[in-house]
């Protein structure tokens, strides 16, 4: 699949030009969301993961060909940063979802083995009173049992039932489980081919 990385953007301003579907990355800090993204695309290394949260402070954006942006959303909840960038990140992730006319949807990436957080449950509400579909993606699932998995993910999509339009997809960067599955939601929901 033909990747790049395009631009990181703090403003409006810096975003590329809304000139075709856009799909953005949510979650919390050390959820896995560089790595699952990295694993759709099947290319190593080209959203950056760390194993220190909160390394994501811009909004990341990377083109798919010519038919797709994926957008890299910085994480929120357990990353050691001062309470005033928590804000501004805040600020510019809450700006871009509202205002990014060619989004298409946002991939909200929980760790199976965590309950839900206030942050969570705070975005997926979000999304759902701004009309902004969401994708669930349940990561992780390789740490627990396929039994254990299925159960976990029986009593979060329980907590989420009305403001997930879909069943959470398991998914494992271990594994690949789930991949093509999110991948074919994204095709379905931006109406474009990811070969």
């Amino acid at each position: 699949m033909d990747t790049a990385f395009i631009t990181s953007a703090f403003r409006a301003n810096q975003y590329p030009p809304p000139d075709r579907p856009e799909i953005a990355f949510a979650g919390r800090s050390n959820v896995g969301k560089s790595s699952l993204i990295n694993v759709l695309v099947n290319r190593k290394g080209l959203a950056r993961t760390s194993s220190k949260p909160g390394r994501t402070q811009s909004i990341n954006f990377f083109s798919v060909g010519k038919s797709l942006y994926i957008v890299d959303l910085p994480g929120y909840g357990f990353a050691r940063v001062p309470i005033n960038i928590k804000k501004s990140w805040q600020l510019m992730v809450e700006t871009y979802l509202r205002t990014r006319s060619n989004l298409n949807a946002v991939v909200v990436i929980l760790d199976i083995r965590r309950e839900p957080a206030q942050g969570d449950m705070d975005l997926l509400n979000w999304l759902s009173h701004y009309g902004i579909y969401a994708i669930p993606v349940l990561t992780k699932t390789d740490k627990l049992s396929r039994q254990r998995a299925r159960k976990r993910a029986d009593v979060i999509a329980s907590n989420f039932g009305e403001i997930f339009p879909v069943s959470p997809t398991l998914f494992s960067t271990k594994t690949r489980e789930g991949r093509e599955e999110i991948r074919e939601m994204i095709k379905q929901v931006c109406n474009v081919s990811l070969k």
